[in-house]
């Protein structure tokens, strides 16, 4: 006899304190998962509230309004007998607030798992909020609901229910308990524990991709995915069964079940002759982006949420012509290619009401370009130190992408303001070619830089005017992650701006998207741009068509290399020394005096910079070694710029390496 059940997740866009979204979506699904015949749906983590809520979990409204929500929630589970839902929501308990999965069924609660183990890295922080439970599996304590959420649930006589490392057992013998994200990764996994005790379903609601029969899609536009699968539990059973090492261990962990009035499997049973419409769904092949396709469509659907739900009418970019400002661009066609994808699919109704919303009433879109015309303007900012390729290959990038492109030439507000520097000191600065100090040289280039962003913000402000369009641009910037980390830009220049796409993606990966793109989309111009030197064009031309300030060459180290220190840095943990002890093997080709010298002009150019991350504009996370201030990298931003310790302590270990011979 074959004992199989039909379990559904689900991938929800769930934000922070939007709770009629959110319950929208939640209802959405479970009607989906119902229309499946389904008997389990499993949500993301806090899916209530909304997983970045973050200093407002803190905030006694924002449980309050879980049970609020969940109390309209659960009716639609009380038409539909033997379906289990499983929620996340913040929940106090004797005094400590924990992040917990809740299980009802038939109209009621069953049951509250909170979570044992804590996100406290990268860019998590759950241990500022939530308290990890202590107690072991089958070690329940009883939890009152609130009376508010009893007296909005008509008829419900429940007072109590269980709280704690929950196994279910349902009425029909199959064995079932949920754990929570980060539980999955860690060394003492609950799952093990609770293979052990024969569970069968253990379900892991995160916000991360779920590993099951079935794979969602990994960057797409719907608010609500709901994916189901029927699984084949004799086949969980008889495998378990045959190993003896798990029979011997499983064998001396005990644990008597909570037991759920609900049958998950019975349902499916099959009558004498065998039934073709409950085959258990075959295994299949995960399906992973390359890194390529990840910094294109990741960055692409995070700006059309934040779009449609920032009001805004588009986006106003500054285009250089060089590779930063070109993948800005190419992300936002991409954006546009997804978008008019679903919208000509014709099946997601809320996104054809957020195209109409953001292009405005009446505007037509038939293609990519079209919509592209409507939401990105973009203008080539140039100077007298700008060249005819940069300003030739932001037109033909923005002539194939379709976006509304302008030029301009703003030596006149450079000059202005030069002008009125030097009516007030009496001081007229020049660049070093002209005989002036480096001091001057770097004002003159900064000038240039903040004066595109002054003229950027009043560009995104009045361009839906001059369009006859309503609304307002957000400017979006393009600053990569290695010159975040170098600190090679200029405060408060074309990097400030309302959203960076690609601020946390480094420039080697940058050039391999812009290349996968470039063929992906027929967009050749963005080879040529890769192929291109990287140049800020701040200072006075040299001979030739192309600029010869080279950025690597004002940086005094590559991408390449930037690559490497960052995620030593970061991902390794490295200071002057240890990256020093580290790179000696990663770059045997240099001598111990020259692998120190890299190091001392990393981390001096580093924390020279670093308070230029404490006005960084919000990024895309995709970089593990983001030394995004905001949340991600948590360093100080004043730092004694010498390093005079660690340098001594690399200087004697250069000269002992190299005095035995070892370099």
């Amino acid at each position: 006899m074959a004992y199989v059940t039909k379990i559904s997740t689900c991938s929800l866009n769930q934000h922070a304190l939007a709770f009629s979204s959110n319950l929208a979506n939640l209802k959405a699904a479970v009607e989906a998962s119902k229309a499946a015949n389904s008997r389990y749906l499993l949500t993301p983590e806090l899916s209530l509230c909304g997983y970045g809520c973050e200093d407002h979990f803190l905030e006694p409204d924002t449980e309050s309004h879980c049970w609020e929500i969940l109390a309209e929630l659960l009716p639609s589970t009380s038409d539909c007998p033997n379906f289990l839902l499983d929620v996340g929501m913040p929940i106090v308990f004797n005094g400590s607030r924990y992040n917990c999965r809740v299980l009802a069924c038939d109209g009621r609660i069953v049951g509250i798992r909170p979570k044992t183990v804590m996100a406290d890295d990268g860019n998590y922080r759950e241990g500022r909020w939530f308290t990890p439970w202590c107690r072991g599996v089958g070690e329940l304590e009883e939890y009152l609901l609130p009376k508010a959420f009893i007296d909005s649930v008509p008829g419900s006589s429940q007072r109590t229910v269980p709280f704690g490392l929950i196994v279910f057992r349902t009425s029909d013998g199959l064995k079932l308990s949920a754990e929570t994200c980060e539980e999955l990764w860690s060394p003492e996994s609950p799952n093990i524990e609770l293979s052990l005790l024969g569970v069968e379903v253990i379900a892991n609601g995160s916000g991360s991709h779920h590993e099951v029969l079935k794979q969602g899609v990994q960057f797409g536009l719907k608010d609500v995915e709901v994916l189901t699968a029927t699984v084949d539990v004799e086949e969980v059973r008889s495998y378990r069964a045959c190993r003896p090492s798990f029979r011997m261990q499983s064998a001396s962990h005990p644990c008597p079940p909570e037991q759920v009035n609900l049958e998950l499997m019975r349902a499916f049973l099959p009558a004498a002759s065998a039934r073709r419409d409950i085959k258990p769904t075959d295994p299949i092949e995960l399906t992973l982006s390359t890194p390529e396709q990840e910094c294109l469509l990741g960055p692409a659907c995070w700006l059309w949420d934040y779009l449609r739900r920032s009001g805004g009418s588009g986006f106003f970019l500054p285009l250089s012509g060089g590779a930063d400002s070109a993948s800005t661009a190419a992300i936002v066609f991409v954006m546009c290619k997804l978008v008019m994808k679903e919208f000509l699919a014709g099946d997601n109704e809320q996104l054809r009401r957020d195209v109409v919303k953001v292009v405005g009433e009446g505007a037509v879109v038939r293609t990519a370009e079209e919509l592209c015309n409507l939401i990105l303007h973009t203008t080539y900012m140039g100077t007298s130190n700008s060249s005819q390729q940069t300003l030739r290959r932001a037109g033909v990038l923005a002539s194939h992408i379709g976006c509304y492109h302008l030029n301009a030439n703003i030596d006149a507000m450079v000059s202005s303001v030069v002008g009125v520097f030097t009516t007030i000191t009496n001081c007229r600065p020049s660049f070093e070619s002209a005989g002036g100090s480096s001091v001057e040289d770097l004002a003159l280039q900064n000038i240039q830089a903040r004066l595109r962003m002054v003229l950027a913000y009043m560009m995104a402000q009045l361009l839906p005017w001059c369009r006859k369009r309503k609304g307002f641009l957000l400017v979006l910037g393009s600053g990569n992650v290695d010159e975040c980390l170098r600190g090679y830009l200029t405060k408060y220049d074309c990097s400030s701006a309302d959203l960076n796409p690609i601020g946390s993606i480094s420039k080697v990966d940058l050039k391999n998207m812009l290349k996968f793109a470039a063929v992906e989309y027929n967009l050749a111009i963005l080879a040529e741009i890769v192929a291109a030197p990287p140049t800020a064009e701040l200072r006075p031309n040299g001979a030739g068509e192309e600029h010869t300030q080279s950025d690597e060459a004002d940086m005094g180290m590559s991408y390449e290399e930037l690559g490497v220190f960052g995620r030593l840095r970061k991902i390794s943990r490295c200071g002057p020394v240890s990256m020093y002890r580290k790179l000696l093997h990663i770059w045997p080709e240099l001598t111990a005096k020259q692998v120190a010298d890299k190091v001392k002009r990393f981390f001096f150019y580093y924390s020279i910079n670093r308070h230029k991350m404490t006005t960084i504009t919000p990024s895309y996370h995709a970089e593990a070694y983001s030394p995004d201030d905001n949340r991600f990298d948590q360093r100080p931003f004043l730092y004694d710029a010498k390093w005079s310790w660690q340098n001594k302590v690399m200087d004697t270990l250069a000269s002992d390496e190299e005095q035995q011979g070892l370099c």
